[in-house]
């Protein structure tokens, strides 16, 4: 019996939507971080993701295979980055501020959470999760589980782990570390996970995830774990082809009888 789904509306719509994320990414920089409930800050590097794609994410994108899905694309590097190099790639992202950012870039990004309907699932050839986004959800296994049903059967989850050997389940708030007693209300609180590789590693192989490349590059951690469970033969819901219909429109237009996400 597989756990019940985590419950992602509060951090979906009440936290990641909220302004301290929307404001740092729209002006290209923090300060910003999360806050455990002990008070411990995790400073996010909002500078970097608004740069471009540096020598570590392109570590990861050169071992990218077919289309790619990137899952809490952020301002939309990754995306852009892909898109340059002919990858057909969609960016995914609670947040408006950063889908925006990412359409700007010239990359294609819905608003969307991972556990919502998608376009193609069981079809992507690659799944990013990357800067720090195996904590989304605060629940790896049914991150890593949902993950694994968005690729296509050999497809490849790349996901970037904790540097130290770490398995934190927490409750963390955005926090831009302005806030005063005059101030907003502080953003809610929403599950997030941290995982170093080994951990990573025992939680991905009940989801038929099995690693095939470890590597390091410039102090950040990346696993590359192929999908080698059979797909499952449910139905798909009405909006997820829907969706699929939209968002087939904004890939290059191969010939016909190709998909839109057929292999680049």
């Amino acid at each position: 019996m597989n756990p019940p789904r985590p419950d992602v509306t509060s951090w979906t719509t009440d936290s990641w939507g909220t302004d301290p994320y929307a404001i740092a990414l729209r002006q290209g920089h923090g300060p910003l971080f999360l806050r455990r409930t002990d008070g411990w800050l995790l400073p996010l590097d909002v500078e970097r993701w608004c740069a471009g794609a540096d020598t570590a994410d392109l570590s990861a994108l050169h071992r990218c295979e077919g289309p790619v899905l990137d899952i809490g694309c952020g301002p939309g590097r990754l995306v852009a980055a892909l898109a340059a190099r002919g990858h057909r790639a969609l960016g995914i992202d609670v947040s408006e501020a950063a889908v925006d950012r990412t359409l700007l870039l010239g990359g294609s990004a819905l608003h969307r959470s991972v556990f919502e309907p998608l376009p193609d699932e069981g079809r992507w050839g690659t799944v990013l999760l990357i800067d720090g986004n195996i904590g989304i959800g605060g629940d790896p296994p049914s991150l890593l589980r949902r993950s694994a049903d968005l690729l296509a059967p050999g497809g490849l989850l790349i996901v970037e782990t904790a540097p130290q050997d770490i398995d934190e389940r927490v409750r963390v708030q955005l926090d831009d570390g302005r806030a005063s007693a005059s101030g907003p209300a502080p953003a809610a609180a929403f599950p997030w996970s941290r995982l170093g590789t080994a951990a990573l590693l025992r939680y991905a192989r009940p989801e038929g995830l099995h690693s095939v490349d470890q590597w390091d590059t410039d102090g950040r951690a990346f696993v590359s774990l192929r999908r080698i469970r059979a797909v499952r033969t449910t139905s798909q819901a009405p909006e997820t082809r829907n969706s699929a219909a939209v968002i087939s429109s904004q890939f290059p237009r191969k010939t016909s009888g190709d998909s839109p996400l057929a292999g680049s």
